[in-house]
């Protein structure tokens, strides 16, 4: 099948998390200015869109993600005179700039949730999901179903003025919107969607893309954790029977008048789903991401259930995630990092190898299918938050209500400390936090983040893992990040369009894999990655001449692998 070249299928892309990216005025906090002050290390760096997390006006109670008001930035980043100077700037340097639209809740402060829970009967009350309470045998009110919010506890919230509860999957201060009324919708698309394509942005990362149509009956979802109170409820709330209607709905009246890029952030579906929003005959949504690889060894109904993974879980994820295009007119996206993650090279390497496995990670990053996204301060290998800082350090509201979820469940078990040290554990591989800390641009105090006080703590190793070092060091991890986007632009139609096939499915050491595009005589990309911290054989799994065009080693060793070793050849 002919696959369309658009823009954003051969762009890089690069996203930024406001708060923490760098600050211009001092008060701690980053802002538009301080993203404008580095647009050329981004062009240099081989960026070609920026992806700008939430900027909207909010209380921060998530971070942005709780919008007071889609038409105006949030004061301490700025103004909406600095959007349209940070589009402006993009732009002239041919360099493109998508949003984070964040449509399936609003914060509680907006003036639309302010006037639909004013009384029952305001012409609003519609526009958000409410529900009466249901009692027990013993005349205690209770929660209308048994969902659980993504942040610990309930998905609904009692609301005294009005005597109901409202549905919210996420924070308390985040009440879920009711895209079952057209007017709601509507509005969405002219307040949410509209107004910032006309200021000149040229797409959306569409928050949650997956959960605006629920299952209206509301029904109990099945109980998955027994030793829980509220149970998962993607069963009714995620990929609904709704959702690719609204999908084409927002297309139709909105983007498709554009030339804009949409990526859903939809996380989990089947292959049949997946094809519904990012095919492009489905006029839905460009692409979307979806969470296998990411999530490894995570339970996908609570991603705190950790049980390990092994490179043949990984391997399968890896596929799933590119794969499920292949011999049709959808596209993929290639992502290991973002702001709800925790750092890559944490989570997927070494700490004693470092430097060599955020190269091999960078290399598989740019031979994979798809649109390729890159986290900041990932292209200098920016690691977790330190084992030893105590919870008191963590700001994201997802860690924070589920240790005090814990807390109030186990604080007084007699082995309350070891049961901490294990959740500690968890948390410091997986919690959002780890993404969250300050870009690390120099050595300088506060890692040249901010001249003031950083609202979040700086990462103490930020002396040694920092850009101005890396941008002196030729053999240095971001070095080799430029190195690798080159290289995945000058062979695109193999390594950002070609299929993948896995060569070594039950090698619990080694990844290797083949990039083939639709004419089996013409070259491969034949990329093998050691992801163990031991050397071991290296063998050719194919025939041919073989070019080795980018490797993570000084000096390569015909027979062995070390330790993270990563390879890309081209064979003819």
């Amino acid at each position: 099948m002919t696959i369309t070249r658009n823009w954003w299928k051969t762009s890089t892309v690069y996203q930024i998390w406001p708060a923490s990216y760098k600050d211009s005025n001092g008060d701690g906090i980053g802002d538009i200015k301080g993203i404008i002050s580095t647009l050329d290390y981004l062009r240099d760096l081989g960026v070609d869109v920026i992806w700008c997390s939430p900027m909207y006006d909010s209380p921060q109670d998530d971070m942005g993600y709780d919008v007071r008001d889609y038409e105006k930035v949030y004061p301490k980043y700025g103004t909406n005179d600095d959007m349209q100077l940070l589009i402006d700037e993009c732009h002239s340097r041919g360099m493109k700039l998508i949003l984070d639209l964040v449509i399936n809740h609003t914060s509680s402060e907006h003036v639309w949730f302010k006037e639909s829970r004013s009384s029952k009967t305001n012409p609003k009350r519609d526009w958000y999901i409410w529900k009466p309470p249901k009692y027990d045998e013993e005349g205690n009110r209770r929660p209308p179903n048994n969902w659980a919010s993504y942040f610990s506890g309930s998905a609904w919230e009692y609301d005294e003025r009005t005597d109901e509860y409202y549905l919210r999957l996420f924070a308390s201060s985040q009440p879920d919107l009711n895209w079952e009324n057209e007017e709601t919708r509507n509005a969405i698309y002219e307040s949410a969607v509209k107004f910032w394509l006309d200021k000149g942005v040229d797409g959306f990362r569409i928050d949650t893309a997956g959960l605006y149509s629920k299952v209206q009956t509301f029904p109990d979802t099945p109980i998955i954790f027994p030793e829980e109170e509220f149970q998962s409820s993607k069963l009714y709330s995620q990929n609904g029977p709704r959702i690719h209607e609204f999908h084409k709905e927002m297309y139709s009246k909105v983007t498709s008048k554009y030339d804009a890029m949409t990526v859903g952030e939809v996380g989990h579906c089947s292959r049949e789903d997946a094809l519904k929003y990012v095919s492009a005959k489905e006029h839905e949504m460009n692409m979307m991401f979806l969470f296998n690889k990411v999530w490894v060894g995570c339970d996908r109904n609570d991603r705190w259930k950790f049980d390990g993974w092994k490179l043949t879980d990984f391997k399968k994820a890896v596929e799933i995630d590119c794969d499920f295009i292949a011999g049709t007119d959808a596209w993929s996206t290639v992502f290991i990092e973002n702001h709800d993650l925790p750092r890559c090279v944490t989570r997927f390497g070494d700490k004693k190898h470092r430097s060599q496995a955020a190269k091999l990670l960078s290399i598989l990053g740019t031979t994979l299918t798809g649109t390729l996204f890159i986290y900041q301060g990932q292209e200098i290998a920016m690691e977790n938050l330190p084992r030893d800082w105590s919870i008191d350090e963590y700001k994201d509201i997802n860690t924070i209500n589920r240790y005090k979820e814990f807390k109030d469940k186990y604080g007084n078990d007699p082995d309350f400390k070891e049961k901490e040290e294990k959740l500690m554990d968890i948390i410091n591989l997986l919690a959002r936090d780890n993404s969250r800390s300050p870009v690390q641009w120099d050595a300088s105090p506060n890692a040249g983040f901010t001249t003031g006080i950083p609202w979040t703590r700086v990462n103490e190793n930020y002396t040694t893992i920092n850009v101005e070092s890396q941008i002196r060091d030729p053999n240095s991890v971001l070095n080799f990040y430029k190195k690798s986007i080159q290289i995945r632009k000058s062979y695109q139609d193999l390594l950002i369009f070609g299929d993948m096939k896995i060569l070594d499915y039950e090698n619990q050491k080694t990844f290797t894999y083949l990039k083939l595009n639709e004419n089996a005589l013409s070259p491969k990309a034949y990329i093998v990655l050691n992801f163990s911290n031991e050397e071991v054989n290296f063998e050719k799994l194919i025939n041919g001449d073989f070019e080795l065009v980018l490797s993570n080693v000084d000096v390569i060793n015909e027979q062995k692998l070390s330790p993270f070793e990563a390879r890309l050849y081209i064979v003819d």
